[in-house]
């Protein structure tokens, strides 16, 4: 095989690969007489069948067959020889003019990954914010655990208010009077004013009486799930089954027990505990920031721009997606537009640190264990249905770059608390307040601690610094989308329920405060891109090097 450089400007790398006709054809004898033997034809005996009939009969497949094998190994080779490291797949066009009995020309264009200076890790330090787990947050969280489990008491012949629960059947119909699938149910709980139906519907049952029928209309919104009802009216006959009034909150051991636990102490307990996670997830946080800024602040190198690309997508598709759900989505998408190159910015730096901490955990001997990889695929397998789960898991196995996709977060991860172990720490307790407010606050502290050199922050960057609450780039804690009204006319609801034809909107489980979407969208700049394990070259696929599309 014949191999000339055609490009080497900076991380780009082209080339051009001559793979001879003879390697090609000595592919193809190969597999006919690998094959011949077990070829059946009408009027020889098994395996006697000529050479030059398998040829005729399957030496068109063979030939493609043969040829994406000689480009898989010929890119292979390449980067072998030529020590390269992809930093994404490589882009591989088969030349036009390409025939059988032809020399294969290949034109390979790639990028490859910087050579990342040896990070600075002996002289890190990082301040550990702590925060202590008190009486009185674990009451303040017992408190709003038993207003969340409400008794409801029965109200008579009281007409609802706001506050109350109502139990009704219902009957959906379109405006000509038929009723539409999946519009019918009984013994549905609605809980008004408590925003998980669709505009309107609670609102008109305030006042209803048990035993009373009324008549109520609604318009589906224009994003609903069943594209049929979507930004239709429609009513809903409905027939009021109960009145309930919500009881006081009353903290004592039968709360604890109708949970199943032994006592109202260890309730408590399990409460504490929860406190305690949130707050050690908080005290990360903010101590990866820090980490991440020092890491961040001592290295400058090019990166890879697809990668970047790559980055700046995700963090891009993620923003789109928030500003859905604002109330002015055109705004939100406005303003998102005015501060694309930063969002960029934001992108090129997190590749960067992924691939600083990639260089530190392989210079440090850090890695995911089998078992640590078995236990992420289970994880990730779980999202899919039991028929598909299996063959989800022979696919990360079979695909590197799969693979070190679902590897990298928690490789990243790893890499994360062996520094933490390198660092020199000083602890510090704080409130959850000045925590909080040291993660959000654009220059990182909100204590006066903060000592960098602010010049190397970019303008924009540090307002996304306040959306995550997360260390792994993920929207603010809370701001996740809300649960959107969909699939309402194909799913009959059960009874007792709160889905069906008036499926929640998003203000079920949607936060008491939501961000604008810039803030809850986008990733910290300090975060690093999974990047932090990079993943072999993936062989391109033959069939289609082969047709000269570069997969």
């Amino acid at each position: 095989m014949q191999t000339v450089e055609t490009l080497n400007e900076g991380l780009k790398r082209a080339y051009t690969l001559t793979i001879p006709a003879s390697a090609i054809e000595a592919r193809v004898d190969a597999e006919i007489k690998r094959v011949a033997p077990q070829v059946r034809m009408p009027g020889f005996r098994p395996g006697k069948v000529p050479a030059n009939l398998v040829r005729k009969m399957h030496g068109d497949a063979m030939l493609q067959e043969a040829l994406n094998t000689s480009i898989q190994e010929g890119i292979q080779s390449l980067i072998a020889d030529k020590q390269l490291r992809p930093a994404v797949q490589p882009s591989v066009e088969l030349v036009e003019g390409y025939a059988p009995g032809k020399d294969a020309e290949l034109k390979v264009e790639l990028e490859v990954l910087p050579q990342v200076p040896a990070p600075a890790i002996d002289n890190l330090k990082l301040e550990r914010l702590t925060v202590p787990v008190d009486d009185a947050a674990v009451d303040a969280q017992l408190q709003k655990f038993a207003d969340q489990q409400k008794r409801w008491d029965d109200a008579g012949d009281k007409a609802a208010e706001t506050g109350d629960l109502v139990t009704v059947d219902f009957v959906g119909k379109t405006m000509d009077g038929v009723a539409f699938d999946g519009g019918t149910g009984t013994d549905m709980a609605v809980e008004i004013g408590a925003g998980r139906l669709i505009p309107g519907f609670e609102d008109q049952v305030i006042g209803a009486k048990a035993g009373e029928e009324r008549q109520i209309k609604v318009t589906f919104p224009a994003d609903y799930g069943a594209k049929e009802l979507a930004g239709k009216d429609a009513t809903f006959d409905l027939t009021i089954k109960s009145v309930k009034t919500a009881g006081a909150s009353v903290i004592d051991e039968e709360l604890a027990t109708s949970l199943g636990l032994e006592s109202l102490d260890q309730l408590k307990g399990l409460l504490k505990g929860q406190i305690e996670q949130e707050h050690n997830g908080l005290t990360r946080t903010y101590m990866k920031r820090k980490l991440l800024d020092q890491l961040a602040e001592g290295h400058d190198f090019d990166v890879p721009p697809s990668m970047v690309e790559a980055e700046f997508n995700q963090i891009w598709q993620q923003l789109q997606h928030e500003a859905t759900h604002e109330a002015d989505p055109d705004a939100a998408l406005k303003e998102m537009e005015a501060e694309r190159e930063d969002y960029r910015k934001i992108a090129e730096r997190r590749v960067r640190l992924g691939l600083l901490l990639s260089e530190i955990g392989q210079a440090n001997g850090v890695e995911v264990s089998q078992q640590e990889m078995q236990r992420l695929m289970m994880q990730a397998a779980q999202q899919y249905g039991p028929e598909d789960r299996q063959r989800f898991i022979q696919y990360v196995q079979q695909d590197p770059m799969a693979a070190a996709q679902l590897r990298a977060p928690l490789y990243e991860d790893k890499v994360v608390d062996f520094l933490f172990d390198k660092a020199e720490v000083t602890d510090r307790e704080t409130t959850r307040e000045e925590l909080e407010a040291a993660i959000e606050s654009e220059d990182g502290f909100a204590t006066g601690t903060h000592h960098h050199d602010h010049d190397n922050h970019k303008p924009k960057q540090t307002k996304a610094k306040k959306a995550a609450a997360s260390e792994t780039g993920d929207a603010a804690e809370g701001d996740a989308p809300a649960k959107p009204a969909k699939k309402a006319a194909a799913k009959k609801p059960s009874a007792k329920s709160e889905d069906a034809a008036v499926e929640p909107t998003e203000a079920d489980a949607a936060p008491a405060k939501k961000p604008r979407a810039k803030k809850a969208a986008a990733p910290a700049e300090d975060d690093a891109a999974p990047a932090a394990e990079t993943a072999p070259a993936k062989k391109p696929r033959a069939k289609k090097a082969a047709g000269g599309d570069a997969e």
